[in-house]
């Protein structure tokens, strides 16, 4: 697990993925594959083959703020850079592009009553507008503060969505024996602001099927909306989310070599929230297109929890999809 501790451990909200597009790119090399970058971000990953051109995709942003406006008294108002909990990050710790660490605080009294991020702010303890703005400038972005814990199967880190994900691909790629399949690795870029990478890279790479890999919730914890995934039930295989229809042939495909290769696997219908498969699904004519989850709890929290079985399985079907001649 020392790739995703290092993974989920890079700071990379959206727009600002440059230092984990770098460890990407340099993984991505050293296992052989031809690497290029898009005008947006995204890391490209070939490997040549005479069949079908099958994409594979993982975002690689992670949600977080970015400041707009200092007061006098060196508070820092923010925006959302991705799908923030309003209600959940008050007294949460964030930390800035340079290190610096805040709270994020909020206006109590009404905050209660309507949960809204004009009501928020960041508390880095300055007293005041100059003595904040030596470390922070509207403009800059900071992301949750939440360390890579491994307790036995479970992991708890921030970022697992979706660096998890990104995990998944290069392990898949590294394992790869044999396939006639074109294929394409693709690390995202600026899923968290609306599927944007994605959309460009599939553009440029106009697949014959693809499939997305990311995070998604559970349905086993007390009082939570009811659903089919289990965090240590396997890979998730998409059927449907607020983005996609995935195409009924790749859920099959997916089913069927979860099936033949023994690996854990549920189903996975996600009543809110989109993946990149819904992007790439719609890029140019159309495009077949299905994904992978891994059952995460806590999604979009600095306490991201998820299963290495889980993961593995993940990284299994992966791989057989790769080698599938579709």
């Amino acid at each position: 697990m020392k790739l995703l501790k290092r993974l989920t451990e890079t700071d990379a909200p959206s727009g600002r993925e440059g230092e984990i597009r770098n460890i990407i790119k340099a993984e991505a090399q050293k296992l052989g594959y031809e690497v290029s970058e898009d005008a947006l971000g995204s890391i490209i990953a070939h490997r040549p083959g005479k069949g079908r051109k099958v994409m594979l995709d993982a975002h690689l942003d992670e949600i977080g703020i970015i400041a707009t406006y200092i007061d006098d008294n060196g508070f820092i108002r923010f925006g959302a850079v991705g799908g923030l909990y309003i209600k959940e990050l008050h007294k949460r710790r964030v930390r800035f592009e340079n290190g610096t660490i805040g709270v994020i605080g909020a206006e109590e009294k009404s905050f209660d009553e309507k949960a809204e991020i004009s009501k928020l702010y960041v508390d880095i303890g300055a007293r005041s507008k100059r003595e904040a703005e030596k470390l922070v400038k509207p403009g800059d972005t900071a992301v949750f503060d939440g360390s890579f814990r491994k307790q036995g199967s479970t992991i708890i880190s921030k970022a697992l969505d979706n660096r998890a994900g990104c995990y998944v691909l290069l392990k898949a790629m590294e394992q790869i024996k044999k396939s006639g399949n074109d294929l394409y690795f693709v690390f995202s870029s600026q899923e968290e602001v609306g599927l944007r990478g994605a959309k460009t890279a599939a553009f440029g790479i106009m697949p014959d099927y693809a499939i997305a890999v990311d995070v998604t919730d559970t349905g086993d914890t007390p009082s939570c909306e009811v659903m089919e995934v289990k965090l240590g039930g396997g890979a998730a295989i998409k059927v449907m989310d607020n983005s996609v229809m995935c195409d009924i042939n790749v859920v099959r495909v997916l089913r069927k070599l979860a099936e033949t290769g023994k690996i854990p696997h549920q189903t996975e219908i996600m009543a809110d929230g989109g993946t990149d498969a819904g992007a790439i699904a719609l890029t140019g004519s159309g495009v077949r297109a299905g994904g992978i989850s891994i059952p995460v709890r806590y999604i979009h929290s600095p306490s991201e929890l998820a299963n290495t079985e889980d993961i593995k399985a993940c990284v299994k079907l992966v791989k057989m999809a790769c080698e599938y001649n579709w």
